[in-house]
């Protein structure tokens, strides 16, 4: 299992951050594939009273980071949350990866009304499958503001995918995260621990970062989409490990 970023939200994300935009990379070859929180939760805004909805600083950050990620690799787009009979099901394969990207994908997001629960479990296999992770080097950046709420098993979901794939990587952006242990279908999830999403990067050598802020949401989406950043792998040999 490949080694996991501090577990301390503050250091995880400051760490991981302070340093990516300093390397270069090897390759921006392989297709990547965003799965974005679209669940009703992202409606809701930050500790701050006056903060914006999730949604709206998700919409500013990738307003302003995807015209630069289009230059150096293809991207697709799935979304969860609106548009299920069930809360579950909701689960919606916008485009595969295409050639300047960034007008799509904020078209989408930007009409996107926020409603449902969070099946990202099922979106990421459903990213897995677009990016034909058997065959294909993959890579796949979850977006999501809390934790699996259908049922899904991420944990057991990344080790099949992991000996399926040809050479997949994905990365969890833990936008302003909220912790909920009790009231929903998460069977992997132990109270006191990290998200279970965070078992997807752990398991594929990924970064798990939770940004709190617009800006900090940038750095994330230029870190994990951009090529401005050494392999993962190796980024976890520079940095303090648990």
């Amino acid at each position: 299992r490949p080694h996991s970023l501090p577990m301390r939200p503050d250091l995880t994300c400051a760490l991981a951050l302070s340093v990516l935009p300093t390397l270069a990379s090897p390759s921006c070859l392989e297709d990547a594939m965003l799965v974005f929180d679209g669940s009703l939760s992202m409606v809701e805004g930050g500790a701050d009273i006056l903060s914006l909805p999730r949604i709206a600083d998700a919409r500013i950050a990738t307003a302003t980071v995807l015209p630069e990620i289009e230059a150096q690799r293809r991207v697709g787009l799935i979304t969860y949350g609106p548009g299920s009979s069930d809360g579950c099901d909701g689960i919606t394969l916008h485009f595969p990866p295409v050639e300047n990207a960034a007008g799509p994908i904020q078209e989408v997001l930007d009409a996107l009304s926020p409603a449902g629960l969070t099946p990202f479990t099922a979106a990421v296999e459903e990213a897995a499958r677009t990016l034909d992770y058997t065959r294909e080097r993959s890579l796949i950046v979850l977006v999501t503001d809390g934790n699996e709420t259908c049922g899904g098993r991420p944990c057991a979901t990344a080790d099949r995918l992991v000996a399926q794939a040809a050479d997949m990587t994905v990365h969890v952006i833990g936008f302003q995260f909220r912790s909920d242990y009790f009231a929903w279908d998460n069977p992997e999830q132990t109270f006191g621990e990290d998200t279970v999403a965070r078992c997807f990067a752990d398991k594929t050598g990924g970064l798990f970062v939770t940004p709190n802020t617009v800006g900090e949401l940038e750095d994330a989406l230029r870190a994990t989409l951009g090529c401005v950043l050494i392999g993962a792998r190796d980024l976890k040999n520079l940095l303090p490990q648990t």
